[in-house]
C-alpha cells in the first residue's frame, strides 16, 4: 500500500503546490481522493499512469477538489482503458457528472459508473472497506476512513510443532479454518495471530464537528486539511475550514498515530508557521507536499 499526494494546496494552486488530490495503491486497485486541477500532469510527474485508478473519490464540488476530473477521463479515454471508473461523491454527484459530460466537445468513451454516497461504507472487498462520514462546509462534504481488515498470519514454528507443512493446510488455516494432520485436528487459534490492518483517515474541507474525530479514531495515517493556523481561527469557522492546531487537536483526541497536513492557504509562503501551530497540540506532524510519498508494510 503506497500513498502519494499529488496536490497539497487550497484555492488558488502555487508554483509549488496543485489543487487537491490523493492516490492510494493497494494490489490492483487505484484509489484517487479528489481530482484538482492539473491532476493529470501530477500523475506523470509522480510517474504513476492515470489508467491505475479505477475508483475516484470526491469530498466535495468545489473547483479545487473536481476540476481535473473530465482532464482525467478524457485522458482514460484516449488509452484504451477497459475497465469501470467508479465515481464516488455526496449528493449531487450524479447531476454534476451529467452536467460535465455535456459541456465538453470532447467525447468521454470510458464507462463510468457514479455513487452518491452518505455516511458508512461505500465501497468494500476482502480485504478493505472504505467509509464516509459527513462533514461540515458550506457545501455537502464528505470525509473517508480506509480501513484494511485484520488478517491472520501462520506462527510456522508452532504449526510444525503440530505437523503442520507448507503447503494448502498452511493456506486454511491462514483463512481461519482448522485442519486434520495425521488424524489430528489442528485448531486455527493455535498456530496463528492476528495483523492488524492499517487505517487511513482522510478530513478535507469541513470546520470542527463530531465526524472529525470518528474518521481520525485509532488512524494509522490521519490526513487533514488545515487552511489557517491558529491567528485566522475566525477566519477559518467562516469559510468552514480547520485550522493546524485544530487538526492536531483532532489527532491527539482521537488517538492517530500520525498527522499529516494538507489543503493550505496560498497566504503562507512558508509552512513553518502552520506547522509550528499543530506541534502546540500533536508532536508526531508533518506537512505534506506534493509528491510526498508514505508507504506501509
Amino acid at each position: 500500500m503506497k500513498l502519494t499526494f499529488l496536490g497539497t494546496g487550497c484555492m488558488i494552486p502555487t508554483k509549488e503546490r496543485n489543487h487537491s488530490g490523493i492516490f492510494l495503491s493497494y494490489k490492483t486497485h487505484g484509489f484517487l481522493f479528489d481530482c484538482g486541477e492539473g491532476i493529470q500532469r501530477q500523475f506523470r510527474i509522480a510517474n504513476i499512469k492515470p489508467t491505475k485508478v479505477d475508483k475516484i473519490f470526491i469530498s466535495h464540488w468545489h473547483g479545487d477538489h473536481v476540476f481535473g476530473l473530465p482532464g482525467l477521463l478524457s485522458t482514460l479515454s484516449a488509452c484504451a482503458y477497459e475497465r469501470i471508473v467508479e465515481i464516488y461523491g455526496p449528493k449531487g454527484t450524479k447531476n454534476h457528472m451529467a452536467c460535465l459530460k455535456n459541456f465538453f466537445e470532447s467525447k468521454i468513451a470510458v464507462q463510468i459508473s457514479v455513487i452518491e454516497i452518505d455516511s458508512g461504507k461505500c465501497w468494500e472487498d476482502e480485504n478493505l472497506f472504505v467509509e464516509a462520514f459527513q462533514l461540515r462546509h458550506n457545501v455537502p462534504s464528505i470525509g473517508f476512513r480506509v480501513v484494511e481488515k485484520d488478517r491472520l498470519r501462520i506462527n510456522v514454528v508452532k504449526a510444525k510443532k503440530f505437523g503442520v507443512s507448507e503447503g494448502p493446510e498452511m493456506g486454511k488455516l491462514q483463512h481461519g479454518k482448522d485442519v486434520v494432520v495425521d488424524g489430528k485436528k489442528v485448531s486455527y487459534k493455535d498456530v496463528t495471530y492476528v495483523v492488524s490492518g492499517i487505517k487511513i483517515g482522510y478530513i478535507s474541507d469541513t470546520s470542527l464537528c463530531e465526524n472529525v474525530f470518528k474518521i481520525a479514531e485509532g488512524a494509522d495515517l490521519l490526513i487533514c486539511e488545515s487552511t489557517y493556523d491558529s491567528s485566522l481561527e475566525q477566519k477559518a469557522e467562516e469559510y468552514f475550514h480547520l485550522t493546524a492546531f485544530q487538526a492536531a487537536m483532532i489527532a491527539s483526541k482521537s488517538g492517530a498515530k500520525r498527522l499529516v497536513l494538507t489543503h493550505f492557504s496560498q497566504r503562507y509562503k512558508e509552512i513553518k508557521q502552520i506547522l509550528d501551530d499543530a506541534k502546540q497540540a500533536f508532536d508526531n506532524v508533518s506537512c505534506a507536499h506534493d509528491f510526498m510519498s508514505i508507504k506501509f508494510s
